[in-house]
């Protein structure tokens, strides 16, 4: 081949010529890169480690970012944080190690199962200055503080610190004019008549405890009793839902509603009968206590509210201005059976049983009798409805060997309240928390406002009232939910007058500070009844109502 010693002679100019541009000395090494890549390589919270969402992570969990260079430190606060669902930043405190690790310690425990974010921004640099590669945002959903917030006691004698706590609501936290209850802890002179209905009851509970003397709560419910007679507005003997507790005046519920509540009448006088029975002294006191509950016990003209004889159905509401126009009838299943158990028992302003069983009982369409969690329900709408139903008429009513044309009513309020444990344990909206021991659906604030909740209206919210005052049908389903809400939740739930009124894990959210009448006092009530049967025995020896129940066709359990 002629041609091959020159293109051997030509290669080789060409790589001398490649050779001296590269700088000649094949002995030196390539230079190293001027910095290192910035990245998150890794986050650990406890025993949690990667780069994607955290589970189940501790309240005060430390969150260790550790990168793949140095950290320029002027860069960090800015870039590396914890926001909450609202993009809030969430108070930390950052430790940085002079290198490659950053330590977030959350100045506060964070929310047990709240949803929070770990932010890595990309203006964060390494100490060379080059910007990290790329941001990252990872969630943070947090556990449960599984640790005791207070020391353990025995079941009985947290029974009776709940009471005792909770009273104070009735006691301290009361109108002090009239003696009356706050409708909620914010309610300043604004009164609730059903409410003040269970604080009177509850006043027994605290004599008979020792909380108070026999004498002051004889001399605070004669105070609600003349404030009542002297003071109160009434209509046809009926009082309205809200009262101003400094005059007298009637607080409108609502535009429409601005006299008569037939409800939160019958509340306040199963109230009253039950102290009527337990104040039973022959000294002056108690002998004028039972003289004044009996007297406006006797003004009410329970049967003026079938529309002055025109219905065989009460009716809720009698406005002094506009009549009848609410047109609201007081029908089952609810809580209202106590309305025209106390309807057919007046000495004075008596109901025919045709009332009860055409408006009440609807004739029997009342009946429900399907299975609900395999838990067959006797009356009323499926899955039972909010829990309060089971509560607000049997504070007094005792369902225990109670019985109808149309149901044995402990096994109505015991099935009701097992449908709604087990609607909660199941859980069909896997809502946070929601279990055996976090349970109970009833009427209670929610955020932003307040409904009540039941297995049809479940929007994740837990009120303490539901599972207590629920004592003496699931005791043992109870106890477990007041052992959680005060050992396990007790640093959010736990007040200077007992539960708050209620909580969504879900959210983070606790109704702080916050009570309702009506929710409390069934707390102490059913506890109680739970514990001694103290108010089923005053109320259901009562003579004016145990004729009224047998008017009705009720069966009841002989008197003790």
């Amino acid at each position: 081949m002629r041609g091959f010693p020159q293109m051997r002679m030509l290669f080789g100019l060409l790589f001398a010529l490649a050779f001296a541009a590269c700088g000649g000395d094949s002995s030196e090494e390539d230079p190293a890169p001027s910095d290192e890549v910035l990245a998150l390589d890794s986050v650990t919270i406890g025993t949690q480690s990667g780069l994607s969402d955290f589970t189940d992570v501790a309240p005060d969990a430390k969150i260790v970012l550790d990168f793949t260079a140095a950290l320029d430190a002027s860069t960090i606060e800015a870039n590396i944080y914890l926001s909450d669902a609202s993009n809030n930043k969430v108070g930390v405190e950052r430790t940085y190690d002079g290198g490659k690790r950053v330590t977030l310690a959350p100045v506060s425990s964070l929310t047990a199962f709240a949803t929070y974010r770990l932010i890595v921004n990309s203006g964060l640099k390494s100490s060379a200055g080059s910007l990290i590669a790329t941001g990252k945002v990872i969630r943070i959903a947090v556990g449960m503080d599984t640790s005791d917030k207070f020391p353990q006691i025995s079941d009985e004698e947290l029974l009776t610190k709940v009471q005792e706590q909770t009273f104070r609501y009735f006691w301290e936290g009361a109108e002090p004019n009239s003696g009356m209850a706050r409708e909620r802890t914010s309610s300043g002179t604004t009164v609730t008549t059903g409410g003040t209905g269970f604080g009177v009851m509850a006043m027994t509970v605290a004599a008979e405890r020792g909380f108070i003397t026999r004498g002051e709560a004889c001399e605070r419910v004669q105070r609600i009793v003349t404030f009542l007679s002297e003071k109160a507005t009434s209509y046809h003997g009926a009082f309205s839902h809200w009262i101003y507790g400094d005059t007298g005046r009637t607080r409108p519920f609502s535009a429409d509603d601005d006299g008569a509540d037939l409800v939160e009448t019958a509340l306040l006088f199963q109230g009253l009968l039950t102290a009527r029975a337990y104040f039973d002294g022959a000294d002056a006191s108690e002998t004028a206590l039972r003289g004044d509950i009996t007297r406006l016990w006797e003004a009410v003209e329970w049967d003026f509210f079938t529309k002055e004889g025109e219905a065989q159905v009460l009716y809720w509401h009698w406005s002094p201005t506009k009549g009848w126009v609410m047109n609201l009838p007081v029908s089952g299943w609810n809580e209202a059976l106590i309305v025209y158990v106390l309807a057919a028992s007046s000495p004075t302003h008596p109901i025919d049983r045709s009332v009860y069983d055409n408006g009440w009982a609807k004739n029997g369409a009342i009946r429900n009798g399907k299975l609900f969690y395999d838990t067959a329900l006797p009356l009323g709408e499926n899955y039972g409805g909010p829990l309060f139903w089971a509560h607000y008429s049997f504070v007094g009513l005792n369902p225990e060997g109670l019985s109808d044309a149309y149901a044995d009513y402990w096994e109505q309020v015991r099935n009701h309240t097992l449908i709604n444990y087990a609607y909660c344990v199941d859980n069909p909206k896997e809502y946070a928390g929601y279990g055996p021991d976090c349970w109970g659906l009833t009427a209670s604030d929610i955020e932003g406002g307040y409904t009540a909740s039941s297995p049809t209206n479940d929007q994740g919210v837990i009120a303490p009232t539901a599972a207590l005052s629920s004592m003496p049908y699931t005791p043992d389903e109870s106890m477990a939910a007041l052992r959680y809400f005060y050992y396990k939740l007790g640093d959010r739930l736990w007040s200077d007058y007992g539960f708050i009124d209620a909580f969504n894990l879900t959210t983070g959210w606790f109704d702080t500070g916050e009570h309702i009448a009506i929710d409390q006092g069934p707390i102490i009530l059913m506890i109680e009844n739970h514990r001694t049967g103290l108010l089923w025995r005053l109320f259901m020896s009562d003579a004016d109502v145990r004729t009224g129940l047998s008017k009705l066709g009720f069966t009841i359990a002989p008197a003790n």
